[in-house]
């Protein structure tokens, strides 16, 4: 193995990760996003210009798209 990679696994086992939203508020964020979501696809959808594309519903897509993940990481996924 080489050496520097045995140097790199040696010091990552000291820095444990730490996500940036800690799990506990993980299901406070997802829904947030999700209702925040929500609401501007509902607006958005009063409104059909380009100007509300833009404005509402690129925001509203990725707001719904991160809710998803953040919910995916808070109550797991079960097939």
């Amino acid at each position: 193995m080489d050496s520097s990679l045995y140097q790199v696994w040696q010091s990552a086992a000291g820095s444990p990760f730490l996500p940036v939203i800690a799990k506990e508020s993980q299901f406070t964020v997802a829904f947030a996003l999700l209702s925040l979501g929500l609401a501007f696809t509902g607006i958005f959808a009063l409104n059909h210009s380009l100007v509300s594309v833009v404005a509402l519903g690129v925001p509203a897509s990725l707001a719904i798209a991160f809710g998803t993940v953040y919910m995916f990481c808070a109550v797991g996924v079960y097939v």
